[in-house]
């Protein structure tokens, strides 16, 4: 064989070579690019599926801690309910407590509470329809 036809020989070898690697790259680069979408897809599959089931144990906690919740406000309210009813009892006491001392001043200044001023209108009431007769008569 001359040298022309072992460097063309050489030559159709390298170009096999290459078109062979070529081949492969193609082929892993395929590969590669069909277990991502594989893999895309598993894991929207599994997201799924994993989305579910915290949803569900969501709910189940949910559920648990529901009572206790509701239990725990239950107290709260009870116990503001309970402070109220003090503390209105307690402002009455205070009304009550005022009243009287307020009445008590107003008698040591000699100040006539309601009921003697009603008492004074009738009276001078009954002067008038009296005055009036003994006018008449």
């Amino acid at each position: 064989m001359s040298d022309k036809e072992n460097m063309k020989d050489t030559h159709s070898e390298e170009l096999s070579d290459e078109k062979q690697l070529s081949n492969k790259i193609k082929d892993s680069a395929r590969q590669i690019w069909l277990a991502g979408l594989g893999a895309y897809n598993k894991a929207e599959e599994d997201a799924g599926k994993i989305f579910d089931k915290l949803v569900k144990e969501g709910e189940e906690i949910e559920n648990m801690t529901r009572g206790v919740v509701e239990k725990r406000i239950k107290v709260v309210e009870d116990t503001v309910e309970g402070v109220k009813e003090k503390a209105n009892g307690t402002i009455g006491k205070l009304e009550s407590v005022f009243d009287q001392r307020v009445s008590k001043a107003l008698q040591k200044m000699g100040i006539p509470t309601r009921a003697e001023i009603k008492e004074l209108e009738a009276q001078i009431a009954d002067l008038k329809k009296q005055l009036e007769e003994s006018r008449k008569g």
